[in-house]
């Protein structure tokens, strides 16, 4: 009788132990939109505007904000990473470099991904100028106390 008591305590223990680390997984994986007064989202979205603007003024705000894995996607369908979006270029500097409305979507403590556009008066290599507006989905991760793009998707859109 005592044996089956011990044993049912300990499988009663045993449950309530695994739901509560369940719970903790679950909870992991809840998800908000970012509120106005957000603190971490105006950061995350300053620097977005500061990467929008590189291609303007060549801030190199790159070197802080992509992660050493980061890959990004670029509107052709092609890859890219860090090392690639941190190469020099014989480009003409783009003008008038605009950032759009941003959201930010976290996912955890440690995971946002952020939507936007922008977009940038490109010049042409015969010297004609025109507006390309690009929408994209970057993904945002807290590693040791310091957000970094890891991942980033642009596609070009219509201008307004």
């Amino acid at each position: 009788m005592m044996r089956s008591v011990v044993s049912r305590i300990r499988y009663v223990l045993t449950a309530t132990i695994v739901l509560v680390g369940l719970t903790g997984l679950v909870r992991a994986q809840e998800s908000h939109w970012a509120l106005a007064d957000d603190e971490t989202a105006k950061t995350l979205i300053n620097w977005e505007r500061l990467w929008a603007e590189s291609s303007c003024n060549h801030n190199g705000i790159e070197k802080t904000i992509l992660a050493d894995d980061f890959q990004g996607t670029w509107t052709d369908g092609s890859h890219y990473s860090k090392q690639d979006a941190l190469a020099p270029t014989e480009r003409t500097p783009e003008e008038s470099c605009v950032l759009y409305e941003v959201k930010v979507h976290y996912f955890g403590e440690a995971m946002a991904v952020l939507y936007g556009s922008e977009s940038a008066i490109h010049t042409e290599a015969d010297g004609r100028k025109h507006r390309v507006k690009l929408t994209w989905t970057d993904t945002w991760l807290k590693r040791g106390g310091k957000w970094q793009v890891v991942a980033a998707q642009d596609m070009p859109s219509e201008m307004m």
